[in-house]
């Protein structure tokens, strides 16, 4: 699958604080364009219908263990997918995997979601070339630094790019992937892979439960709940990680990526963003005592195992010198 982008506009002269130059080379969404931004708005607000709509089957009555138990399970696998799969493996090359464990992880990841493997990297490789200035495809400064360009922003960076005549050249930033027949035949099942991650919940639940209300309290507890928490985790990380938080490393110029706590255990690790943006192909982003890494903890025993080499582990005199101040 291939993607066309157009020109990202000058980020030459930005000074960090105004909204990003307008892009002239803007154009009337084409009809293929148009079909994709229906699609998006189906994945974003078909989990919420879902849950209006299940509501009723759960009034008057306590959510079963099982339900719960489902929805951690694929949490957990869809998660991981996307940030030890997607992001930490695929995007920024920080282990190397077996072939089978590569392909595993991009198919988790796809579970989640959150868009085709290859246009997910592509587009989180842009983000990190352009971060917080213009080319940026989810900055929340792309209104500026006043309050109302400021909130503005934040609704960009969370969901709005998301709905938005942008695209990202698969070429230009995913091109290894695009040589990568098993990755490009993940790429090709992700409309499959979609249907799966909510059949699965469905049958199981029908399996475990005997009966259509356990199969739906199932598809909406491990289907559409988990898939619409994962989605505003990923997407806080996107938002709130480049606004609110702390700063305690070095990142590039106009790069305001933070870490955010309270995210760190819903995120596996992923909200530990400061870091990241400073050293990108670090495999661990929480560096400091107390900084819970499970994305970083789970690829530790896969490399245990012999399922990933070469691990790109934090180097402390490279860490050292991109501390900004001690968070001691």
């Amino acid at each position: 699958m291939t993607s066309t982008a157009r020109s990202v506009p000058s980020a030459q002269d930005y000074d960090g604080t105004s909204p990003f130059p307008a892009d002239r080379t803007e154009s009337p969404p084409s009809s293929g364009r148009r079909m994709y931004v229906t699609v998006t708005g189906i994945i974003v607000v078909a989990p919420f219908v879902g849950l209006a709509v299940a509501i009723p089957l759960l009034w008057g009555s306590v959510v079963h263990l099982t339900d719960l138990v489902l929805l951690a399970v694929f949490y957990v696998v869809s998660g991981l997918g996307v940030t030890i799969g997607f992001h930490r493996g695929l995007t920024h090359g920080s282990y190397t995997a077996a072939p089978a464990l590569r392909i595993a992880l991009a198919l988790a990841g796809s579970l989640s979601f959150q868009g085709d493997v290859i246009d997910w990297v592509a587009t989180h490789r842009r983000h990190h070339a352009y971060t917080d200035r213009p080319g940026d495809p989810h900055s929340p400064y792309r209104y500026g630094t006043s309050l109302r360009g400021q909130l503005r922003g934040l609704v960009h960076s969370h969901i709005g790019w998301l709905f938005g005549d942008d695209p990202t050249s698969h070429r230009r930033f995913a091109p290894d992937l695009l040589a990568d027949r098993g990755i490009r035949a993940v790429d090709r099942a992700f409309p499959v892979l979609c249907l799966l991650t909510l059949g699965l919940p469905f049958a199981l639940g029908w399996a475990l439960g005997g009966s259509w209300v356990t199969a739906l309290t199932a598809l909406l507890w491990a289907g559409f709940i988990r898939i619409a928490l994962l989605h505003h985790v990923t997407w806080s990380v996107n938002s709130l990680c480049h606004v609110i938080g702390e700063r305690p490393f070095r990142t590039r110029r106009h790069d305001r990526a933070t870490n955010l706590w309270p995210l760190a255990l819903l995120s596996f690790g992923e909200s530990w963003h400061n870091l990241h943006h400073a050293d990108p192909t670090c495999a661990r982003h929480g560096v400091d005592r107390g900084q819970v890494d499970v994305s970083a903890a789970v690829i530790r025993f896969f490399e245990r195992l012999g399922w990933v080499r070469d691990v790109r582990w934090p180097d402390p005199e490279r860490v050292a010198a991109r501390r900004l101040r001690s968070t001691a």
